[in-house]
C-alpha cells in the first residue's frame, strides 16, 4: 500500500477504533479519563511517528537480508 492508499487504510483503522471504543460499555469514562488537553493526541502522534520509523528500518533490514541472500523471498506476488 503506497500514499492515497496508506492514508485510506490508516483512516479506515483509524474510524473503526474509535467505533469500537464508542461501543465500549463506559465511552464516557474513557472521555473523562482522556480530558480536554491534547495530551493524548500528542502522545498518540508520537507513537505513530515512532512505530512509521520502526517499520521503515525494518523493511530496510528485510530488504538487505533478501538482497544479501539471507533471508528467501519471492516478489511480485
Amino acid at each position: 500500500i503506497h500514499g492515497v492508499g496508506l492514508i485510506r487504510y490508516g483512516e479506515f483503522c483509524g474510524t473503526a477504533l474509535a467505533q469500537a471504543h464508542a461501543r465500549s460499555q463506559h465511552p464516557a469514562l474513557i472521555s473523562g479519563y482522556l480530558g480536554r488537553s491534547e495530551r493524548f493526541d500528542v502522545a498518540m502522534a508520537a507513537f505513530g511517528a515512532a512505530y512509521a520509523d520502526q517499520t521503515e528500518r525494518d523493511h530496510r533490514a528485510l530488504t538487505t537480508a533478501i538482497a544479501a541472500g539471507t533471508v528467501q523471498a519471492i516478489s511480485g506476488i
